[in-house]
């Protein structure tokens, strides 16, 4: 089974939402919805797995961290978030990261907020790291 919490960006809001209107005026069944969710959540966590080449540094001082069901949870204060041109500063950073060790060798970084929809590979540490909330 796929990771979900592909389905809170911007694309996966906008799909269920279709979907959901697609359901109230009859043309699809809520099981058919599903099938859709399930397959857009394979499909996203294979492309950003496969396809994605972008790489981003980041440095921070560690708040709180966590390890839980194969989940590590981590806070960062002061982080800066450095590509080859650009520097991004925040004052705090959630990190949820699951493995993401499998079949492929690469893993993939997911920026929600900081850079919308632009997943960056990390192939180190062998974690896939969800989701960043600022």
């Amino acid at each position: 089974m796929a990771y979900q919490l592909y389905r809170n960006t911007t694309l996966g809001n906008s799909l269920q939402e279709s979907l959901d209107e697609l359901i109230q005026s009859q043309q699809i069944t809520p099981q058919l919805a599903l099938q859709v969710l399930l397959q857009f959540d394979k499909a996203i966590n294979s492309a950003l797995a496969q396809r994605v080449r972008n790489r981003v540094n980041f440095r921070g001082s560690l708040n709180t961290y966590r390890f839980c069901d194969n989940v590590w949870t981590f806070v960062l204060n002061d982080v800066e978030f450095r590509e080859v041109t650009e520097l991004i500063k925040v004052d705090k950073v959630k990190i949820v990261a699951c493995d993401g060790k499998s079949k492929l060798s690469k893993t993939t970084f997911f920026f929600k907020e900081v850079y919308p929809l632009v997943p960056v590979l990390l192939d180190t540490y062998g974690f896939c790291i969800l989701k960043v909330v600022i």
